[in-house]
């Protein structure tokens, strides 16, 4: 083969195994390395280096060095009058032995001889994308000690631009991934708003009823448990928790009167009362939510999956799932919550009644997951202790309700749980 074609095909070898080492390097520094590498044996050159020119501190900074020891500055001051005369020379580079090929050759060798003299540089590539300048290679003489010949000069020109582009990757990279960051924090802020929002409207709520103040927050943590253990992503959970902040925000258009009432509601005030569930959902439809199905859930906790619930009387698979973790937190804080005509029942009865309920009022699967993140606190399986940290000390006994919370999930497991189980 002729020399100057197998000289060819070894600079087109080296090329697309170049632009291949720079699509799949994403380490900056490791790309630059391996880059300057691929020229070095390439053309067989002593020495090379590539700088990179940051505009904000207009210095040049090494990246990455080979055969010239490592006594290098840490930065190199570079002006508008250099990067100026760098882009004039364009991506055709300059080389040392011929500084009169151009005026802003010969001004920025005079300026700068630590680039060229001082450490043994034959050639001097600035790398230039979209007119503005990246960074400079810089290479020794060949180890033949030949002028590096026409083609040479087009291998590195070509090179140049691959170790240019990838520069210019990795930084748009890094911009991408610092607006990136921005627009989390901004979202997280956001997030941040939003939630501390809802807890207002919770505790906006919770204060029109005397009775059951932080009824709201209780439920959203309940909510959040449940969702958790039923396997949703953070998302699907962070919406449950606003679902319970939410769900009784009907209760603002309910006279004070018949909320705080120390006896049990009679059948001619419920109405009144039950008409919270569909006014929660009224509301909450006109506001963009992140979690859209917060006003089904709003409206529909009251729902029974026996179908003997309100406001729609829905059965089974038409309550959404949410509504159902819904309905079992809030009547689970119902339940260990004292009102003036109704004291709170123990934890031995409220067990017995969502085993009892299961199939009835409440979804079996979200019975099974209340109690297993239950179970899961008291035996120390949980990282933290939610459920019974929000209940006084000494209303749980852990001893005693553990093997009731144990046959509660294996009887629903195993359908025994109640026939009505079955009704749809």
């Amino acid at each position: 083969m002729h020399y100057g074609i197998e000289k060819f095909l070894h600079a087109f070898t080296s090329l697309a195994d170049l632009g291949q080492e720079i699509a799949d390097t994403r380490d900056r520094k490791e790309m630059v390395e391996s880059a300057l590498q691929v020229v070095l044996g390439t053309l067989a050159i002593r020495r090379g280096a590539v700088v990179e020119y940051l505009e904000e501190k207009g210095i040049l900074q090494y990246i990455a060095a080979r055969g010239i020891g490592s006594d290098l500055p840490p930065e190199i001051p570079f002006t508008d009058t250099d990067v100026k005369d760098s882009c004039e020379i364009g991506a055709g580079g300059l080389s040392v032995s011929e500084p009169h090929s151009s005026n802003a050759a010969v001004r920025l060798a005079k300026r700068h001889p630590l680039l060229f003299e001082n450490l043994g540089y034959d050639l001097f590539m600035p790398l230039i994308m979209r007119d503005k300048l990246l960074g400079i290679l810089l290479l020794g003489p060949k180890m033949s000690e030949e002028p590096f010949s026409a083609l040479d000069r087009d291998v590195i020109c070509s090179m140049g631009r691959h170790i240019g582009v990838g520069i210019y990757n990795h930084r748009l990279i890094a911009e991408v991934e610092v607006r990136a960051e921005e627009n989390q924090r901004l979202y997280d802020d956001l997030r941040a708003t939003y939630q501390d929002t809802v807890r207002a409207f919770a505790a906006a709520i919770d204060f029109k009823d005397k009775y059951t103040r932080g009824h709201s927050e209780r439920v959203g943590r309940y909510c959040e448990i449940i969702a958790r253990e039923m396997g949703w992503n953070d998302e699907q959970v962070e919406g449950m928790i606003v679902a319970g902040y939410l769900h009784d925000i009907g209760k603002i258009v309910v006279d004070r009167d018949i909320i705080n009432s120390p006896y049990k509601i009679d059948a001619k005030l419920l109405p009144e009362l039950n008409r919270h569930t569909i006014a929660g959902y009224e509301i909450l439809s006109l506001i963009k939510h992140p979690f859209a199905d917060i006003p089904l859930m709003a409206r529909h906790h009251h729902e029974r999956v026996d179908g003997g619930g309100y406001p729609d009387g829905l059965t089974g698979d038409q309550i959404p799932m949410g509504a159902k973790i819904l309905t079992v937190a809030d009547s689970f804080d119902a339940m260990t919550t004292d009102r003036p005509y109704k004291r709170r029942r123990t934890m031995e009865e409220i067990i017995k009644d969502l085993g009892e309920n299961a199939g009835k009022q409440f979804e079996p699967e979200v019975v099974v997951a209340f109690a297993r993140a239950l179970l899961k606190e008291i035996t120390g399986e949980a990282q933290g202790k939610e459920i019974l940290n929000t209940l006084s000390d000494d209303y749980v006994d852990i001893e005693n309700i553990k093997p009731l919370l144990i046959e509660l999930i294996r009887s629903i497991e195993s359908n025994s749980y109640s026939a009505a189980a079955n009704v749809t």
